[in-house]
C-alpha cells in the first residue's frame, strides 16, 4: 500500500526513544512500526529463523545435487534417510516458530 499521507502527533522524547528502539530490535521503519502497532497486528521477532532458512537451502541444495546425478545415470540408488532427518528438525523448527505467533491482517 503506497505511502500517501502525513500523520503527526505530539509526544514525549522518552516515549519515541522507546518506539525508535522498538522499531529497530524488530527491523522495522518507525513509520511501519507504529502503523503495525496502532491497526492491531502483532508485531513479532523470530530469532533464529535465518539459520533455519539457511538450513532449508542447504536442504534443497542437496536434493537437487542428487537429482542431477540420478538423471545423469551416475547414481542409481539414493540413501535419504540423512536428508529426511534433517528435513523433519527443519519442520520441527519452523513450526515451533510458528506456534510462537502470526501476523494478523
Amino acid at each position: 500500500m503506497q505511502k500517501d499521507t502525513t500523520f503527526s502527533i505530539r509526544i514525549s522524547s522518552e516515549n519515541l526513544e522507546v518506539i525508535k528502539q522498538k522499531a529497530k530490535q524488530v527491523n522495522l521503519s518507525q513509520s511501519d512500526y507504529v502503523t503495525r502497532c496502532c491497526l492491531g497486528r502483532q508485531v513479532i521477532v523470530i530469532d533464529g529463523i535465518k539459520e533455519t532458512a539457511h538450513l532449508l537451502r542447504s536442504i534443497g541444495n542437496n536434493l537437487n545435487q542428487l537429482t542431477v546425478l540420478a538423471n545423469m545415470g551416475r547414481i542409481e540408488i539414493v540413501n535419504l534417510d540423512g536428508v529426511a532427518k534433517e528435513l523433519a528438525a527443519v519442520s520441527a523448527s519452523l513450526r515451533e516458530l510458528q506456534e510462537h505467533g502470526r501476523w494478523r491482517k
